[in-house]
């Protein structure tokens, strides 16, 4: 097609409307089928479920690049530095809502100093801003998904040739988390002390969780890199005092991807890994001591003049920028969330998939008081804690989504996460939703994202 017989949006500078133009006029009805068959085909799914009905990735250019790189970098540092200070501070670990059984798992030397391998920064990015909602520590999921999502776009745009024009205007690329998710395991194994070369990896949770099709993508990829590697449910691993191993095959490496909330509630089923653990006979990543830069009263410790001196003149102008006002609900605080129902966000200290979580402006009054009630009264009875946050301003974009082998056009809400991987940006999860929350857990959906600029 000549530049002459395109339309004025396929001509755009705005990489949204050039991508939506031939998406609307002749090649969506076609992508909703194959990339629904592609994406069962690379087992890009979530309990079953395809994980993306839309039809455009999320873009950003270089300089959200840049601005997202720095933010992200210094919350995962700020991660490492409050775990470190925490770990040995029973008062700081008191604040931040640990459970004695947590706060004996945290103890733990795990043989290394680095908590978290592979984190996340949930974000809500503007033109002008990034917030953070939250930082995932322990074991964030979808690096896996991201990539071949982003793998299958870019095919989709390289071989359809109604997506020509967007190709001659612009340069696109993507991140690839898997190799850097892979480099940082095997940096881990290294601190630790590891020597095995290649050493042999597990990847461990429950086998009936919905992110198991995720595993089999990073344990065929690994193994494709030279390193040994399989996927087992604790309850496979055995401990004999010397050695971990998994149905008989020795392991020197663990990407534990069981959350320490069930190693808690099952402890006989992880005896195993926990034993091997503690005995330093396998090095495991995310550490146990990852726990305590996930809680969500993290940013609590962030955000709280108490602890500002702790933090340098440049991480504090981060905070200020990036991380909103966090506080830990207690009856001192009751009226004032109570009062500033529209611009706050009530949430439980360690909870997953949005658990819990009440928006204040998307609630009646008396829902928010239950929900302060219920804060108040879990802290004063059992010493569950939740926090109370400031309210983010979040991003709406048009997508083009498969409905019904039809396509329409959907204002969706964008949760942009970062992945940061030993202190480095690494790729992106990128979630949509139509209402307040956005994961994949509540039932949103998942795109790639493109970093793009005008050619």
């Amino acid at each position: 097609m000549g530049v002459d017989a395109l339309t004025p949006e396929a001509r755009s500078a705005d990489p949204i409307s050039a991508w939506h133009a031939p998406v609307r006029d002749n090649a969506g009805g076609a992508l909703c089928g194959s990339l629904a068959a592609r994406m069962r085909e690379a087992r890009l799914t979530f309990g079953g479920r395809l994980l993306c009905p839309f039809l455009r990735p999320f873009f950003l250019d270089p300089g959200d690049e840049r601005r997202v790189a720095h933010a992200a970098e210094t919350l995962w540092h700020l991660g490492e530095r409050v775990a470190k200070m925490a770990a040995g501070d029973p008062a700081m670990l008191e604040y931040l809502g640990l459970s004695d059984e947590e706060i004996r798992l945290a103890q733990i030397d795990p043989g290394y100093g680095v908590a978290s391998t592979a984190g996340r920064a949930d974000a809500f990015i503007l033109p002008d801003s990034l917030q953070f909602a939250e930082y995932n520590a322990e074991s964030p999921a979808g690096p896996g998904y991201s990539q071949r999502l982003a793998e299958l776009f870019a095919s989709v745009l390289d071989e359809n040739a109604a997506m020509a024009a967007f190709r001659d205007r612009f340069t696109v690329r993507f991140y690839t988390p898997i190799p850097r998710l892979l480099d940082a395991l095997l940096a881990s194994y290294r601190d630790w002390g590891g020597t095995a070369n290649p050493p042999r990896m597990a990847i461990v949770d429950w086998r009936e969780v919905p992110t198991f099709s995720e595993f089999e993508l990073l344990r065929d990829a690994f193994i494709a890199a030279g390193v040994p590697t399989l996927v087992c449910d604790p309850r496979d691993l055995a401990f004999d005092g010397r050695q971990l191993t998994a149905n008989g095959e020795r392991i020197d490496l663990v990407y534990r991807r069981v959350l320490i909330n069930d190693i808690v509630a099952r402890p006989d089923e992880c005896r195993a890994l926990i034993d091997a653990y503690r005995a330093k006979a396998v090095c495991v990543a995310n550490t146990l001591r990852c726990k305590i830069a996930h809680k969500k009263a993290f940013f609590a410790v962030l955000t709280d003049p108490r602890y500002a001196q702790q933090f340098t003149s440049a991480e504090r102008e981060v905070i200020a920028a990036h991380v909103p006002w966090t506080r830990i609900v207690g009856e001192d605080l009751a009226e004032e969330v109570r009062r500033r129902r529209e611009s706050l966000v009530l949430k439980p200290n360690d909870e997953y998939g949005s658990t819990g979580v009440t928006l204040g402006w998307e609630t009646t009054e008396r829902a928010w008081d239950d929900a302060i009630a219920t804060a108040v009264g879990e802290w004063k009875d059992a010493g569950r804690l939740w926090v109370v946050q400031e309210r983010i301003t979040v991003r709406r974009e048009p997508f083009p989504v498969c409905e019904a082998q039809a396509v329409v056009e959907r204002t969706m809400l964008v949760d942009f996460a970062p992945y940061i991987f030993r202190g480095q940006v690494a790729g992106f999860l990128t979630r949509l939703s139509a209402t307040g929350l956005a994961n994949v857990t509540s039932g949103g959906g998942q795109v790639p994202a493109f970093v793009v600029q005008r050619k």
